[in-house]
C-alpha cells in the first residue's frame, strides 16, 4: 500500500486487462513457436516485448484488485512503457536483412552493417530513459518533484524513440525509392540478384505498417505525459487501450501473419544458388567471390 496516494484517477478495468492478457499471451506464444520452428533467433526481442505486455496487463489486473498497490503500478507502468522499444528493435533488424536479401546496400543511406547498430543503440537509450522515468513515477508516492522528474524522463525517452523511429522510416523509404528506381533505370549499377522473385516489397510494406502503429502509439504517450496527471489522457483508461494496447497487439499479429523468416529463407536460398553457380564456373575470380560470400554467409544471416 502507498498511504492515501492514488496511482490512478480511475478504477482499472479488470475485464479489459484480462482480455489483453489473453490476446497478448496467444500472439506471443505463436511468435515464440515461429521463432523456434523457423530458427529466427534475431526476432527474440519481439517475443520478449510480448511477454512484457502480458506481465504489464497482469499488473493492471492486480491494480484492479488493489488500486493502491505500488508493486502492481510499477509492473504495469514500466513494462507497458518499454515493450514497444523491443518491437522497434525487431523492425530495425528486419530492414537490415531485406537490404542483404536484395544486395541493395548501395541504395541505403546507412551501410547495412551499421544500420542495425545505430537504430538499436537509440532504442536502448530510449528503453533505459523511459524505464528510469517509469520507476521514479512508481516510487514517487505523490511527491511533486519526483513525479515531475519521472514524467520528464519518460517524455525524453519517448522523444528519443520518436526521433530514431522517424529517421528509420526515412531511411527505409529512401532505400525503397532508390531500389524501385534502379529497376527501371538502365544507367543504374547492375546486380546479379533478380529482386523480382524475392519477397522484399511485401516485408517492407509490413515494416511501414508496424512502424506507423508504433509511431502513433509513441505520439499518444508523449501527449499523455505532456498533459500530466491532470490531463484527460491519463485520466481516462480507454485511451490506454485504444492507442497502446490495440496498436501494439496489431504489431504482433501482423508479424504472426507475415513472418520475417520468409526473408531469411529467401536469403539462404539465394546464397546457396550463388555458391553453386560459382562452383560450376570454376574461374579463379568467380571462385574468390564465391568463397567470400560463403565465408560471410552465417554472419549476414544472424547479425
Amino acid at each position: 500500500m502507498a498511504g492515501n496516494f492514488a496511482f490512478y484517477r480511475y478504477h482499472p478495468s479488470l475485464a479489459a486487462a484480462v482480455i489483453f492478457v489473453i490476446l497478448f499471451g496467444l500472439t506471443t506464444l505463436f511468435n515464440i513457436i515461429q521463432i523456434c520452428t523457423r530458427r529466427t533467433w534475431y526476432f527474440i526481442p519481439l517475443a520478449i516485448g510480448g511477454i512484457f505486455e502480458v506481465v504489464g496487463y497482469i499488473g493492471r489486473i492486480m491494480s484492479s484488485n488493489d488500486p493502491l498497490s505500488r508493486n502492481a503500478f510499477i509492473i504495469q507502468q514500466l513494462l507497458l512503457l518499454v515493450a514497444p522499444a523491443l518491437f522497434a528493435a525487431s523492425i530495425y533488424i528486419v530492414l537490415g536483412r531485406i537490404i542483404i536479401l536484395v544486395d541493395g546496400e548501395r541504395y541505403s543511406l546507412i551501410r547495412q552493417k551499421f544500420l542495425t547498430a545505430v537504430f538499436v543503440s537509440g532504442d536502448v537509450i530510449s528503453f533505459l530513459v523511459q524505464g528510469a522515468g517509469g520507476a521514479i513515477l512508481g516510487s514517487s508516492d505523490g511527491d511533486q518533484d519526483s513525479v515531475t522528474l519521472g514524467q520528464n524522463l519518460v517524455i525524453v525517452g519517448l522523444f528519443v524513440q520518436l526521433f530514431f523511429f522517424a529517421a528509420f522510416v526515412v531511411v527505409a523509404g529512401i532505400f525503397h525509392w532508390r531500389l524501385e528506381g534502379s529497376r527501371s533505370s538502365s544507367s543504374s549499377p547492375s546486380s546479379a540478384v533478380n529482386i523480382s522473385v524475392l519477397p522484399w516489397k511485401r516485408h517492407l510494406v509490413v515494416l511501414y505498417c508496424t512502424s506507423a502503429l508504433i509511431l502513433v502509439r509513441s505520439i499518444f504517450r508523449v501527449a499523455e505525459y505532456l498533459q500530466g496527471n491532470a490531463g484527460s489522457l491519463l485520466g481516462h483508461e480507454v485511451f490506454l487501450y485504444l492507442f497502446d494496447a490495440v496498436f501494439m497487439l496489431g504489431v504482433m499479429i501482423v508479424f504472426n501473419v507475415v513472418h520475417p523468416s520468409q526473408v531469411t529463407e529467401a536469403l539462404s536460398e539465394r546464397l546457396r544458388g550463388e555458391s553453386a553457380g560459382g562452383l560450376v564456373e570454376g574461374a579463379q575470380g568467380d571462385a574468390f567471390e564465391m568463397q567470400r560470400a560463403k565465408g560471410g554467409r552465417d554472419s549476414r544471416l544472424w547479425v
